[in-house]
């Protein structure tokens, strides 16, 4: 598995040979410096570190800012993440990848972090259907309804579903098939929705 950080541009239209017509969005991705490779000898497991993006210094502590200087690079990246490798794949640390690295038609995996919602009912963030507006019920439409038992088993399940949080989390969507890539702008053209609002990170891995 190898893959790609970064941000969501939008969404577009884009229309094939015969055409038929595809929701589409659009990806910026890298280009990502390789930071650290890890192998099964000195970490226990084969992997690639990139980071994507730059930020200030003063942003950084020292412990990440030495290693960092240490590679050679001349920005800090904004944002690192993993990716699983095999032992024999032929990089260096300090190489550069691009959306080159993909082809069209082929499916990806996009991790994000979906929307936020702010706190709300259960009707909202979980599907409750509510009760009925009738037999003398007027302020209880949109309300859970019963939690649980009083005297067995006298508390409230872990995970019962309730009001709150909705939204913010982290986000997976798979086999997003690759319509159309513009090395030029880095960019990505995914058929479908990807989790996250504009200029939110994303991962995009195949």
């Amino acid at each position: 598995m190898i893959g790609l950080l970064g941000k969501k541009v939008g969404m577009t239209r884009l229309f094939g040979e015969n055409g038929e017509s595809y929701a589409s969005t659009i990806v910026e991705l890298g280009p990502c410096i390789i930071t650290q490779i890890k192998t099964k000898s000195n970490d226990g497991y084969s992997a690639l570190q990139i980071g994507y993006g730059k930020k200030s210094e003063k942003h950084v502590n020292k412990p990440s800012l030495g290693r960092i200087k240490k590679i050679g690079l001349t920005e800090v990246p904004i944002k690192l993440s993993e990716f699983k490798v095999s032992n024999n794949v032929k990089v260096n640390v300090g190489d550069t990848l691009s959306v080159s690295i993909f082809e069209e038609g082929q499916l990806v995996d996009v991790r994000g972090i979906s929307k936020g919602k702010g706190f709300t009912g259960v009707v909202k963030r979980h599907g409750f259907a509510g009760a009925r507006q009738s037999h003398g019920q007027s302020s209880r439409v949109r309300a859970p309804g019963s939690i649980g038992q009083a005297s067995d088993p006298s508390r409230v399940w872990k995970g019962t579903k309730m009001a709150g949080q909705h939204g913010n989390k982290k986000a997976l969507v798979r086999n997003l098939k690759i319509l159309r890539i513009d090395v030029k702008k880095n960019h990505l053209f995914l058929n479908g929705s990807v989790p996250g609002s504009k200029d939110g990170f994303v991962m995009v891995t195949r």
